[in-house]
């Protein structure tokens, strides 16, 4: 083997996985910081150490960021079984993991663990920010239960303005191409979810989650909010709590009375999926949406009730009548089946109708060679290949939602 290849391959081995080496937790008391099962690791890393997410220049590698469970007061550290020697790899130097992640995530860390630790007793006297607007209890096993208080926060409070700007430093992590938002724009509204927990006969809070929510103009009076940032941290995943705090923020819009309608910028596929449970939950209840009107294809009835009582959007109603259609249809009636596949079709074959129509106006002012060429993949065969793609990636995600609604819903 080449000289070069081995050193290729002694340097390999000093490559890690930054989302297996980060270690996330909310530390509650002093006990938690020793205890493994406390901890949570980020699930995008790429934003700071490159698409492959990895880091190099470490054996054993561990990172520790901490953070106190209400405050989110910081601590971090780095340590290693072995380094990579510059000298023996001619210069070749370890990735500055510790100076990256304060740089991106703009953050003033603690380093010493005993000055973290000394610090922990001060979340006794943390109280939440903010107008609580929704708070509520949840039934756990062998009769426990856990309590939560969502707020809507002011960014003018300067308390809130430094809570902001440490929890939203969990944004790199768990959300794909994430960024910090201007909080100087008073357009931003803010929210917060926090668990309300007893703790030697006091009652302590505990970060869970927050939301953003961006007031658009819509003309001539009226506004219409876009969710931007909807974040529950891993250790409260999978609790149900996603719903309820997306129905606590839409509430709280819907009450408002300049609110035209609400939109979601590039949600996730799970903040889809919460989405379209809310929505469809709130949507059967209304007479539009009865399984008789369903039977009769989306109306403009269907719109206007949507938007009128839950300030939702034309597309996301569209949305809702075919996800509750198709929780209406006899699975074993292949004519309805087949009608509803066609019916959901011809939707999704709108841009493709438009791209017909786009031929028409191009072919009028391109030459035969450039327009072959803007229209390249449009063939029928190609577009119906394409629509049974969307069809199915589409029902799957449908049978989802329907699963958790038989749960709910009569």
């Amino acid at each position: 083997m080449a000289e070069s290849e081995i050193l290729k391959t002694e340097l390999a081995e000093y490559v890690c996985g930054a989302n297996d080496v980060i270690e996330l937790k909310l530390v509650r008391d002093v006990n938690d910081i020793f205890d493994d099962t406390k901890s949570f690791h980020p699930e995008f890393t790429h934003q700071l150490f490159g698409q492959n997410e990895n880091i190099f220049g470490y054996k054993g590698l561990k990172i520790q960021l901490y953070f106190s469970a209400a405050n989110l007061n910081c601590y971090l550290a780095k340590s290693s079984t072995a380094e990579v020697d510059t000298k023996k790899y001619d210069g070749v130097k370890p990735d500055d993991v510790l100076k990256t992640i304060i740089d991106q995530l703009e953050i003033e860390p603690m380093s010493s663990l005993d000055h973290f630790i000394a610090k922990l007793p001060e979340e006794l006297s943390f109280q939440p920010m903010g107008e609580l607007i929704h708070s509520y209890t949840t039934e756990e096993h062998e009769g426990t239960s856990r309590q939560y208080e969502i707020y809507k926060c002011d960014i003018s409070d300067q308390k809130f303005r430094e809570y902001h700007s440490r929890m939203q430093t969990f944004l790199w992590w768990y959300i794909d191409a994430a960024s910090y938002i201007d909080v100087d724009d008073d357009k931003w509204m803010y929210y917060t979810i926090l668990e309300k927990f007893p703790s030697n006969g006091a009652k302590q809070y505990a970060f869970v989650g927050y939301g953003t929510v961006y007031r658009y103009y819509a003309y001539p009076d009226k506004v219409r909010p876009r969710i931007s940032q909807v974040l529950i941290l891993p250790p409260f995943q999978k609790q149900g709590l996603g719903v309820t705090f997306l129905r606590a923020i839409n509430n709280n819009i819907q009450n408002d009375g300049q609110v035209l309608d609400i939109t979601v910028e590039d949600p996730s596929e799970d903040f889809v999926r919460i989405r379209d449970f809310i929505d469809c939950q709130d949507c059967s209840s209304l007479p539009a949406f009865s399984k008789e009107k369903l039977k009769g294809g989306f109306s403009p009835e269907m719109e206007k009730e949507a938007q009128f009582k839950f300030k939702i959007n034309k597309k996301q109603a569209r949305r809702v009548y075919e996800i509750l259609k198709w929780m209406g249809i006899d699975q074993g009636n292949a004519e309805e089946v087949r009608s509803y596949r066609l019916e959901v079709k011809k939707r999704l074959n709108i841009p493709f109708q438009k791209q017909k129509s786009d031929y028409e106006k191009l072919k009028r002012v391109l030459k035969p060679e450039e327009l072959t060429a803007t229209m390249e993949g449009t063939s029928l065969e190609e577009r119906q290949k394409t629509l049974e793609l969307w069809y199915n990636e589409l029902m799957v995600d449908y049978e989802k939602v329907v699963k958790r609604l038989q749960n709910v819903l009569p």
